[in-house]
């Protein structure tokens, strides 16, 4: 899923809804992201939320559209058996990768303060037994590192990155808060410099300004917008809401709202059997 030349755009989704959009925009894969999900159940992206809870929302999206999925699990949601059996959860709901973050519960959002970095030999271990968990061959297990937000540096970075891929981590994740992309094409240099074949995802939340592009240009294979549709939904609706509300009406927005119509082509009310013209019993077959 992450192999090869070029990169992937991952749009963040919080419902089936947001992942058939994604897919209909042209993006190649759905991250069904923490802070989306917490946020669509109007809940603190604190760990709050159980692995039931997210597993339910990731599987709505896989049930929504086709692309591949790669599910935000934050820390593993518990110790190593948690590990072996979250996955084993994931992997037959069909969902198509797991990012695990090194960050010792309970988990912070990562734009906020207050951040403990998980021992790296621990968890290095949950990666192991991620692996190991899995059935089939396809499943991808990758290793989100929190080092530059928790202000461990850059070093611990790549070492942590180096011991994560030995474990067994198919890719890793390097996040960063920067306003620019520094930090990004720092890691991607030197982690290109150990010689190892690695896909490295990033989440451009605050460096914004640079495109999908220029970030493959510097080694990166996965693009993650995570929390985009959730910030302009909600404006959207606030807005929206607060018009009815002053107006006592819609007409002031009915031209910015999706059709009925567009609504019922994209929920599949246009497959709903029992709005055909009655065709009456088919014939039972003759019998010999």
């Amino acid at each position: 899923m992450l192999s090869g030349p070029g990169y992937l755009r991952v749009m963040g989704a919080h419902d089936g809804l947001t992942a058939m959009l994604a897919e209909n925009a042209g993006f190649e894969a759905i991250w069904a992201g923490g802070l989306g999900i917490s946020a669509a159940a109007r809940v603190a992206d604190a760990g709050l939320l159980t692995m039931t809870e997210f597993l339910n929302a990731a599987a709505q999206m896989r049930s929504a559209c086709g692309l591949p999925i790669i599910a935000d699990v934050d820390g593993g949601f518990g110790d190593v058996n948690v590990i072996r059996r979250m996955v084993q959860l994931y992997e037959q709901a069909g969902i198509d990768a797991i990012c695990i973050e090194d960050k010792q519960y309970p988990k912070r959002n990562s734009f906020r303060d207050g951040h403990q970095l998980e021992d790296p030999g621990a968890f290095a271990q949950k990666i192991a037994v991620a692996k190991a968990a899995q059935r089939g061959t396809d499943f991808v297990v990758v290793a989100r590192l929190e080092s530059l937000i928790a202000g461990a540096g850059m070093d611990d970075a790549l070492s942590r990155a180096e011991l994560y891929h030995d474990a067994g981590a198919d890719a890793v994740l390097i996040h960063s808060r920067a306003s620019h992309a520094d930090e990004i094409r720092e890691f991607c240099d030197r982690w290109q410099r150990t010689g190892r074949d690695v896909p490295v995802l990033c989440v451009p939340t605050t460096y914004a300004s640079v495109t999908a592009r220029e970030l493959g240009e510097m080694g990166i294979s996965g693009v993650i917008y995570a929390n985009q549709a959730i910030r302009t939904s909600t404006k959207a609706v606030a807005e929206a809401l607060a018009s009815i509300a002053k107006h006592d009406s819609s007409a002031a927005i009915e031209s910015e709202m999706t059709t009925l119509g567009e609504l019922f082509e994209m929920i599949g009310m246009n497959d709903v059997l029992g709005d055909e013209p009655w065709q009456g019993v088919p014939e039972p077959a003759a019998k010999h």
